[in-house]
């Protein structure tokens, strides 16, 4: 091969070895991943919101035997309720207030419960009058009211926000002339205190006497704060009545037993549903023997028929209670206790909406409760009859069946 052969030999190999990927292994080139989206955080669900109810109570002053036992009980009811998983995973705050049996201040009272605190609603308060005092409130604020008060006027005519727990005085008073009747009873003589829960019972008393052939033929009144009765009691006992029916609550039904006893009246004496509890038999003391009144069954639970459908909510009530505040029982604790079985059932699926919660109270029926079986309608926002009382009789610091 010639010298030019060669040149042209060499310059060939020359080329190739400068060609990309000649010579050496090509190294693979960095693999560039898309960038990846953020994962999508899980939206966690909302807490269940904590649930207010206010509470109304005469915790303090001459009608603290009503107050003090709805206290105790409302709040024993939402330990309960809470233990339970609250509503719906909703924990139960209860928000109590004392009023100390002063419409006034329930009126304060209501309107923090309402403008402050935010409560979805309202148990209480313990008495006719100061329950009467917050309607309007509630009412404008359109946030469902359970009171644990009697009077009818609560009641009647039917406010679309206000319920009640409390047995009527409509059927208080029948309670009474049928056994009346019964016992050959025909006229009768009224003491009457002068408040709301006074002024409704004795327009039940007037207005249903002849209904059981009964005459009212003396009539007097007395204030809640009176000390002495004796002048009323001497006037009824000039008419003589076959018996005597004192209608009140608090201190002044004690005084009025204790008067009758040193007046030494002859009739038997009547009280209303006001005095079913051993505070009132505590305050009249021996006086307090042999009157009779319509109650609850609460106070006679051990006595009554194991088909009663009232029992077992009464013994589990009894029970619970006695052993939390080793104290006794009263059918005014069981009017709060009431209430809140009363709104546990209401209040699923309303989200705090007070307008449903009202509507699903209002359609609340056969609620077997402590103070008898609850029938709501549009009709009627106390939801008991007849079959909520029977009649005791005081013997020896306790109470039997009137017979």
């Amino acid at each position: 091969m010639g010298k030019k052969g060669i040149i042209l030999i060499m310059a060939a190999l020359l080329a190739l070895a400068i060609m990309p990927g000649c010579g050496e292994e090509k190294k693979a080139e960095p693999v560039v991943e898309a960038p990846k989206a953020a994962p999508v955080a899980k939206a966690e669900p909302a807490a269940p919101q904590m649930i207010k109810i206010g509470g109304i109570f005469s915790i303090t002053g001459g009608a603290s035997y009503l107050g003090d036992p709805e206290k105790k009980s409302m709040e024993m009811a939402v330990s309960e309720i809470n233990a339970a998983g609250g509503i719906e995973g909703g924990m139960v705050e209860a928000v109590i207030y004392d009023d100390e049996g002063d419409p006034s201040k329930a009126v304060l009272h209501a309107k923090r419960l309402i403008e402050r605190d935010n409560v979805v609603a309202i148990v209480g308060p313990s008495l006719t009058p100061t329950s009467m005092a917050i309607i309007p409130d509630v009412e404008r604020a359109q946030i469902p009211l359970i009171s644990c008060a009697a009077g009818n006027g609560i009641v009647i005519p039917v406010k679309p926000f206000v319920f009640k727990t409390a047995q009527s005085d409509i059927h208080a008073v029948e309670s009474i002339y049928i056994y009346m009747q019964e016992k050959g009873i025909k006229s009768v003589g009224l003491l009457c205190v002068d408040d709301g829960f006074g002024q409704s019972g004795h327009e039940q008393l007037v207005k249903q006497a002849a209904n059981f052939e009964i005459s009212v033929i003396a009539d007097e009144s007395f204030s809640a704060s009176d000390t002495d009765m004796t002048a009323q009691l001497t006037k009824i006992r000039a008419q003589r009545p076959d018996a005597v029916i004192c209608w009140g609550v608090g201190p002044s039904p004690a005084v009025v037993a204790r008067n009758a006893k040193q007046l030494q009246l002859p009739m038997p004496l009547f009280m209303s549903h006001g005095v079913a509890s051993k505070k009132f038999i505590e305050l009249a003391g021996e006086a307090a023997e042999d009157i009779l009144f319509p109650t609850g069954k609460i106070l006679v639970t051990g006595l009554l028929s194991d088909e009663d459908p009232q029992k077992a909510v009464l013994q589990n009530y009894t029970e619970k209670y006695q052993a939390r505040f080793n104290e006794p029982v009263s059918g005014f604790g069981g009017y709060a206790w009431d209430a809140m079985e009363l709104l546990a059932r209401a209040l699923p699926g309303t989200g705090g909406d007070k307008a449903k919660l009202r509507d699903n109270l209002e359609n609340l029926s056969n609620v077997v409760a402590v103070s008898g079986t609850f029938n709501f309608s549009d009709e009627d926002h106390n939801g008991l009859g007849a079959d909520a009382f029977i009649m005791v009789r005081i013997k020896n610091g306790a109470w039997e069946l009137a017979q």
